[in-house]
């Protein structure tokens, strides 16, 4: 089978295209047929060698996302579960059902951008039907990220939430669940073009400067870029980022504020959360731009120029 794998760190041109062995799913495992993945900025710097010490060794595959179809499911471990009938009986997942599904590659080492991914079922989930599987695929890293963290954050329907960044990939899909949730979002965005996403997307104050939100204005702030745009949270509310490379957040202890920066997590629960929310035309997903496999180096060039609408997709 086909995979995406770099045995050197440095620019797209490490990235290749190579003839790796097929998986075979063990207990709990499915084995799925990618259609397509995301580019996330946890890819870029992996190819590059920011990750540093926290990298799995080389050569390594790539790719976090993944949205595809099942070809064995339930199996024992020794290849037998592809029959459609889930293997041995115990899974809940079936050959043929489109899926999606986010691995945490840093941890596992187990990369998406293969023909062939071998995934814990707990970690999987059936996707949205109302989109393709190219749009389903922006969904998995970004959406778990959002939600996990909104799950975090505690925000309550009718509280006040603060987003930095609601119009990236992460921040744009946590406004539309947080509106979803019945949440009041105020937005922080990047540049003027995308206030009108926001507003599009139910938030109510939408400004590029970080002084034009109240002080001590709202019950939780949800930063997805490093903006710390701490005196915005209200005394005992919290404080969640997802910049990992910016830092931790400052000490809000003594205003009673809870901080994390925030660490996502394999789970095929909050996908299936995030696929009805998808059906359900409360969750829109964009797509920028879609590469064949074979293009992949290309893709990574567009995702590092910036300015992107969507997500880059890479196709199988």
């Amino acid at each position: 089978m086909r995979a995406i794998q770099i045995d050197r760190f440095g620019t797209p041109e490490v990235l290749d295209l190579v003839e790796a062995p097929r998986p075979v799913p063990g207990p709990g495992e499915v084995l799925v047929r990618t259609v397509a993945s995301g580019i996330n900025p946890v890819d870029d710097k992996t190819r590059e060698g920011a990750i540093g010490e926290g990298a799995p060794p080389l050569p390594m595959t790539l790719g976090w996302d993944l949205a595809g179809v099942v070809v064995e499911s339930g199996g024992d471990g020794n290849g037998d579960g592809g029959n459609g009938a889930g293997g041995n009986g115990a899974g809940r997942l079936g050959v043929g059902d489109r899926v999606i599904a986010m691995s945490h590659q840093l941890g596992t080492a187990r990369g998406t951008w293969a023909d062939l991914v071998v995934l814990p079922e707990e970690a999987v989930a059936i996707a949205p039907r109302a989109v393709g599987l190219v749009e389903a695929a922006t969904l998995p890293l970004p959406g778990l990220t959002a939600l996990q963290t909104l799950d975090w954050l505690a925000v309550a329907a009718g509280q006040r939430l603060l987003i930095a960044g609601a119009a990236g990939a992460v921040g744009g899909l946590a406004l539309q669940i947080a509106r979803a949730r019945g949440i009041e979002v105020d937005a922080l965005v990047s540049r003027d073009e995308q206030a009108a996403f926001a507003r599009e997307h139910g938030a109510g104050l939408v400004s590029t400067d970080p002084a034009a939100f109240p002080a001590r204005g709202y019950d939780a702030v949800f930063d997805t870029f490093g903006a710390f745009v701490t005196e915005a949270v209200a005394d005992g509310g919290r404080y969640a980022s997802i910049a990992t490379q910016a830092g931790p957040v400052p000490d809000l202890s003594a205003r009673g504020v809870r901080t994390t920066v925030h660490q996502v997590r394999e789970d095929g629960a909050g996908l299936a959360e995030l696929a009805a929310l998808v059906d359900a035309g409360a969750l829109r997903l964009r797509v920028h731009a879609s590469y064949g496999l074979q293009d992949v180096r290309a893709a990574h060039d567009r995702f590092r120029a910036g300015g992107l609408t969507g997500k880059i997709v890479v196709t199988f």
